[in-house]
């Protein structure tokens, strides 16, 4: 079993929808595991910057899927939520972001793990820190990484995703 953690986003139709309807999907990926779930944060964009603010959360799996299945299974749900590609760091109904699968290194085509923005954004750190707060990344804290991250623009919206129930 592999301890992974996903980062989730979206800005588009609903994101607070969006972002929660996915937490609860994680509970259908076949080998897996859903253990924890991040609360829910209002962050600025990053990248193109004019673009409306994103909701994003952080979930902790264990699987027994590769990561090149986890990251199919993650597209999957992308495209499930009516994902489209148009540009990078452009708007999106959800963004599955693989940050962490255990501790190992992947560098392929269409895969990096660690995935490139996990020590430097604080719209992931963050949020993994709230549910992983001894982890460690590189051979570094996670709490090294978040005193070098700009935190402007990060706001919480709960303790749980279930408070922050549209329904």
């Amino acid at each position: 079993m592999q301890e992974v953690y996903v980062g989730l986003g979206s800005n588009q139709d609903s994101p607070l929808n969006h972002v929660q309807r996915a937490i609860g999907e994680f509970k259908r990926i076949k080998d897996t595991t859903l253990v924890a779930a991040s609360s829910l944060y209002q962050t600025k964009a990053w990248g193109i910057v004019s673009q409306d603010d994103f909701i994003n959360a952080v979930v902790k799996l264990k699987t027994m899927l590769s990561a090149n299945e986890l990251f199919d299974a993650l597209m999957a749900m992308e495209q499930a939520h009516g994902r489209v590609r148009k540009e990078k760091w452009g708007p999106r109904t959800l963004d599955c972001d693989l940050l962490l699968y255990g501790q190992h290194q992947i560098s392929s085509e269409i895969l990096t793990v660690p995935h490139p923005g996990v020590t430097s954004r604080a719209t992931v750190l963050i949020p993994l820190a709230e549910i992983a707060p001894t982890l460690v990344i590189l051979d570094q804290p996670i709490s090294y990484y978040l005193q070098l991250c700009d935190k402007s623009g990060v706001k919480k919206l709960s303790s749980s995703p279930e408070e922050n129930s549209i329904l």
